[in-house]
């Protein structure tokens, strides 16, 4: 494994995320789980879950990783952001201080519990930010992937370079949250850049890895037209017009009590990325509009939903479209439930 820390003076350096913490002896970086311990920073919750639970795959959000099926989901406690709206405060903006004595799992027992679940096809690590649980992910990860089972991850990807190329060696799928396309966004409402995150999922595209991206509307924050088109447009250009972009609607939380984003202004930026990009959805909302997939070349419905049901219409067992024989999911089979 590559090395998250070094040394400097009288402080360690942690080496995960750009954020590159110097911590003092006894104390943490700002995801509030990685402690200097004798000059070492050191994950402080390994096996430590806030939660455990089987979900639809959809609800990742993730409509092109073998839908319709299970994916266990296990999350921690932290976060390497401070997003002022975040939808799992109790939990992101948790760390050390966090009550989850006896709330643990190895990564045989979770594999175990996976391996078990029906209709599941693996594991997603979710819910908090998971790449600063790092060390617990790798093991249970590389585990799963032995007894044949999909991993999966639910990341900000804020991360270093050396990091994540670790990660792309374990993890199978990616859900990236890129929250704005605004670097003055960025570091006012989540106290960390852009340059980062797009330069994540530009190397998860890079290496063939499965990518979807979510972005929570925000009125007045993030739901301009000009942004969207832009967003759009580079996700297109960098990391390829197929690339699924959810767009999810948001809810006061946290320290942001902004309204409720209005299904008039998602649906107006679901066209606007539409133009650009052959998948996109709407999200976290009662509206019936943006859920289905429509293949891009012949237009025929390929798979209905209906909150986290899905029902597969016009595609055959390969994932291609039954109409003109595109291929729509490259990660499918049929489901068992």
């Amino acid at each position: 494994m590559i090395t998250l820390y070094r040394k400097t003076g009288d402080k360690a350096e942690c080496l995960l995320c750009p954020h590159n913490c110097r911590i003092d002896e006894g104390r943490y970086g700002i995801c509030g789980v990685r402690k200097n311990n004798g000059g070492r920073v050191e994950l402080q919750t390994y096996g430590v879950l806030s939660a455990l639970s089987l979900d639809p795959v959809e609800k990742k959000p993730m409509y092109h990783y073998f839908p319709g099926h299970n994916i266990l989901s296990a999350g921690s406690y932290g976060c390497n952001l401070r997003c002022d709206f975040c939808q799992n405060f109790s939990i992101s903006q948790s760390g050390h201080e966090a009550d989850y004595h006896f709330k643990t799992v190895t990564p045989d027992a979770l594999v175990n519990k996976a391996l078990s679940a029906k209709n599941n096809i693996g594991i997603a690590f979710t819910y908090n930010e998971p790449l600063i649980w790092f060390e617990f992910i790798k093991d249970a990860a590389t585990l799963a992937k032995s007894k044949g089972l999909h991993t999966a991850i639910v990341s900000n990807g804020y991360v270093n370079n050396e990091p994540l190329r670790e990660i792309m060696e374990f993890i199978d799928a990616f859900n990236i949250d890129l929250k704005a396309f605004n670097d003055s966004f960025y570091w006012k409402l989540t106290g960390a850049g852009i340059e980062p995150v797009k330069n994540s999922l530009k190397k998860i595209a890079e290496n063939g890895k499965h990518l979807e991206i979510t972005t929570l509307i925000i009125p007045g924050q993030n739901d301009g037209t000009e942004d969207m088109e832009k967003e759009a447009e580079w996700i297109a250009g960098e990391l390829g017009n197929e690339v699924p972009l959810h767009l999810s609607r948001y809810f006061p939380m946290y320290k942001r009590q902004d309204p409720a984003t209005p299904d008039e202004t998602l649906i107006k930026l679901y066209e606007i990325a539409a133009r650009k990009l052959a998948y996109v959805y709407i999200g976290n909302t009662r509206s019936v509009s943006g859920q289905n997939t429509k293949c891009p070349d012949c237009g025929i419905c390929v798979t209905e939903r209906s909150g986290y049901l899905t029902r597969q219409v016009n595609i055959d067992y390969k994932g291609r479209c039954k109409g003109c024989g595109k291929l729509i999911y490259s990660n499918y089979s049929i489901s068992s439930s």
